[in-house]
């Protein structure tokens, strides 16, 4: 198996472990009764320029440890004092170092609104993350059917969350689409074998239509690499890696935003 193929299956026992603790209908009874969502995420991209989506990230498949100390609290409060528009919070716990406290702690701490990035594979963890304060979910269309991405958009759309459909290639893109999907992101890393290629966005940028988010992901290094995105019409990255591995946040987020 591939690194998705295995995020995946890992994810699947996750939920199977989770449903143990909290079972489904009882989490969807909680997810149901807390406020009503109102697409934040998706409406905090919605701006004249491009707009930045900040990751706080632990560690990767393909680079290892990336943040031996994390101070995930102060990094986040950092992102959102530079200015960032949203933040992604990694709670996949095995490759990512993730955790779920992760989310919930930085959801309760900043006023800009929070993606779950995770492996979403079923339903449960749409209503863990409405639970956990996120604003809006991952959903990868390579690991989930048709069938499945219309269904789980419907239910963001129930609670008030966005949905970020990522795709990687042509036909991906066209699912997601036609399931609907308003935010859609296109990964130029290849989670297969996590090589990355940031032309990949400007190739698939025109299947998008104008009334659709675009974000690009991945890759995105320095100032010159957000000229180009902005030069194609990206709504917004998401930048990990690059703002991670400095030790000035707050600057390195100022030196993209200056191409803005």
């Amino acid at each position: 198996m591939n690194i998705l193929d295995q995020l995946a299956d890992y994810a699947r026992l996750r939920v199977r472990n989770a449903k143990e603790l909290l079972p489904p209908d009882q989490i969807k009874y909680l997810a149901d009764t807390f406020p009503q969502g109102n697409f934040a995420f998706e409406n905090a991209l919605k701006k004249p320029d491009i707009a930045f989506i900040c990751e706080c990230k632990k560690a990767s498949p393909s680079k290892g440890l990336i943040a031996p100390e994390f101070p995930y609290l102060q990094i986040a409060k950092e992102y959102e004092d530079a200015g960032a528009d949203c933040i992604s919070v990694l709670t996949e716990p095995k490759w990512f170092l993730g955790k779920d406290d992760y989310l919930k702690e930085i959801a309760g701490s900043v006023s800009i609104p929070c993606l779950r990035k995770d492996f979403t594979v079923d339903e449960y963890m749409i209503y863990e993350a409405k639970l956990l304060g996120a604003s809006a979910v991952l959903l990868i269309v390579s690991i989930l059917s048709r069938e499945k991405i219309g269904r789980y958009l419907q239910i963001c759309d129930r609670l008030g969350l966005s949905a970020l459909v990522e795709a990687h290639d042509e036909q991906e893109v066209k699912t997601a689409l036609s399931c609907g999907a308003r935010l859609i992101g296109v990964n130029n890393r290849n989670l297969r074998d996590f090589s990355v290629d940031t032309e990949n966005s400007r190739r698939l940028r025109e299947l998008i239509p104008p009334n659709v988010l675009f974000v690009s992901e991945s890759g995105v290094k320095d100032g010159e690499d957000v000229r180009r995105l902005r030069e194609i019409g990206a709504d917004a990255v998401l930048v990990g890696e690059a703002l991670m591995r400095a030790p000035d946040k707050s600057s390195k987020l100022a030196e993209l935003r200056r191409e803005v």
